[in-house]
């Protein structure tokens, strides 16, 4: 369906050259007398490539329908794509590394993520603000080191490497931000 430039947002995929592109920036400017410019930086979501564009409030581009269903996480492969089921119709598909590589660190085996579909095919997966996983691999504290704000590499159960505070030991539940890799606290 074809949207004017001017209700575009950050975040919407768009078509453009028979491939989907996110919108990763959006900037709509009105210089003096002149006619409103709207300037979009665009991700490829097949390459990773990303494209300014300037465009003029008149100017249309067709916005991809995306259908977002609850999938389970399986199992990844041995070349690292990941096999996940859909929760209604039993489905098992393969979203490729290069596609969710980044992602995957959040994700435990047997967990409901969202996949984002164009078409039937998948494309991408929706992770919750922050995710509890258990540290599996940690530094020991070392004494002395507790009168500053100071942090140890730590590797989580699905091998995220992050750092946390001294206090935290392996086996221990933590809260982690997936928008920034951040150690968010203990989680009870």
């Amino acid at each position: 369906m074809g949207v004017k430039a001017t209700e575009l947002r950050k975040g919407q995929v768009i078509e453009k050259d028979g491939d989907l592109h996110i919108i990763t920036e959006y900037e709509h400017r009105t210089p003096g007398n002149l006619r409103a410019i709207i300037n979009i930086k665009t991700r490829s979501l097949s390459t990773g490539q990303t494209t300014p564009m300037r465009l003029s409030s008149s100017d249309t581009l067709e916005v991809a329908f995306l259908d977002r269903r609850k999938c389970e996480y399986l199992y990844r492969e041995s070349n690292g794509d990941s096999v996940f089921m859909d929760n209604v119709s039993f489905e098992q598909f393969h979203l490729s590394r290069d596609l969710i590589a980044e992602k995957m660190g959040y994700v435990k085996e047997n967990t409901s993520v969202e996949v984002t579909f164009h078409n039937q095919t998948p494309i991408d997966i929706a992770l919750p603000k922050a995710v509890e996983l258990v540290v599996a691999k940690a530094e020991d504290a070392v004494k002395g080191n507790t009168a500053t704000n100071v942090k140890k590499d730590a590797v989580l159960e699905t091998g995220l490497a992050i750092k946390v505070p001294l206090h935290i030991s392996v086996g221990d539940k933590v809260r982690v931000s997936t928008e920034t890799g951040e150690f968010l606290g203990r989680a009870n």
